[in-house]
């Protein structure tokens, strides 16, 4: 609907003089009647003074109309002298609306300025998008909390700053034997929490890329799989939740797509769920390729035969000591059993967290990094 405009807005000033020269009351008294001071009535009859909540009840009872109707004329008198901003609030609540600027300009992802025109400019050379109606198009798989439906603004902006990213790392070209040596040499680097730092050099051998993202408020990204042209494959992880067992299961659930190819050729919509206080209703809810994934890092990590056996043999007395031997004898660390037991609800999150080392300085340490106060260079796009 159209909004009317009235062709000339009065000041309420003009309708209080017309009602006292109707009464034959002079400005004084009608300050004495109000107990105003004199030069507040004039202020507000030159229109100096706005008509203030208790200025209209008091005239309304002197002169028998509605405070709403004095505070209505003063309130379209207002609005009359104030400027038009054309449609600059529309276009930055718009921009708003489709990025998380804030985010975004604190992450030094796009840079301040008071030019709309320039923030447009960048937002949509951040998103490769022609205009802000247009929706970024990815083919990934993810493992994230969050729901299937569809992306959020905050979760194309950390997809898209990924993608930025990865043409900065350097890694040979991907085959699946590479892979295939990939993960026998990442599985010798399990049981040894320092050794993470070779996980970013034993991927690019493999053809794949890693870079290491904070992820943005309320994402709940825990990692990506998408593919750069020429089939090179990217690996992204957020390290949100800092503790060995997530670092490995998310960086072996990614590996999985890699393995299967997930994402290459089809735009997949993703999203699984989390493995740290997942249940098993959100795991029905999966698509099939996700539930397949987490089957392949979960195998992957920790056999998961030997792990039904271990519980079986060692329910409910689970020690430290007991965590420890099975996990030597495996080949992994005590920290992933413990998050595996955990997932399975044998063990309290609360239990056994010594074995849940921190991680995310070995590994920002070691690959490409953006966040926690850090802005990773990147090469931008054309």
């Amino acid at each position: 609907m159209t909004e009317r405009v009235p062709a000339e807005v009065f000041a309420p000033g003009e309708f209080l003089r017309e009602e006292l020269d109707a009464r034959g009351w002079t400005q004084g008294d009608l300050a004495e009647i109000l107990g105003r001071h004199p030069r507040d009535i004039s202020e507000i009859i030159t229109g100096k003074r706005a008509i203030t909540p208790e200025t209209a009840r008091g005239l309304e009872q002197a002169l028998g109309t509605s405070a709403m109707f004095w505070l209505n004329l003063d309130s379209a008198y207002q609005l009359s002298r104030t400027k038009p901003t054309g449609n600059l609030v529309a276009r930055r609540a718009r921009l708003y609306e489709r990025a998380p600027i804030k985010e975004m300009l604190r992450r030094h992802w796009i840079e301040p300025s008071e030019s709309i025109d320039v923030l447009e400019k960048q937002t949509l050379a951040f998103f490769q998008i022609g205009s802000l109606d247009e929706t970024p198009e990815f083919k990934i798989a993810a493992r994230m909390s969050a729901s299937y439906d569809e992306f959020t603004p905050a979760q194309f902006a950390w997809l898209s700053r990924a993608r930025h990213l990865a043409g900065s790392v350097h890694a040979r070209a991907f085959s699946v034997a590479r892979l295939n040596e990939a993960l026998q040499r990442l599985r010798a680097i399990v049981p040894n929490p320092p050794d993470i730092r070779l996980v970013p050099r034993v991927l690019a051998d493999a053809g794949i890329r890693l870079i290491v993202m904070e992820h943005l408020p309320q994402t709940r990204i825990d990692g990506a799989c998408f593919w750069l042209p020429r089939c090179s494959p990217v690996i992204a992880l957020s390290l949100r939740y800092d503790r060995i067992d997530s670092f490995w299961y998310t960086l072996m659930h990614e590996l999985g797509h890699v393995r299967r190819q997930d994402g290459l050729d089809l735009k997949y919509r993703p999203l699984d769920t989390d493995l740290v206080g997942n249940d098993a209703t959100a795991t029905e809810q999966k698509p099939a390729i996700e539930q397949e994934a987490d089957r392949f890092a979960a195998e992957t990590l920790v056999p998961q035969k030997e792990l039904e056996n271990f519980i079986l043999r060692t329910r409910p007395l689970y020690s430290a000591r007991k965590i420890e031997g099975f996990a030597t004898r495996i080949g992994t660390h005590p920290g992933i059993v413990v998050g595996q037991l955990q997932f399975r609800k044998e063990l309290l999150y609360s239990q056994l967290r010594r074995h849940l080392v921190k991680v995310r300085e070995i590994v920002a340490g070691a690959t490409l990094t953006d966040g926690w106060g850090f802005t990773a260079p990147e090469r931008l796009p054309a």
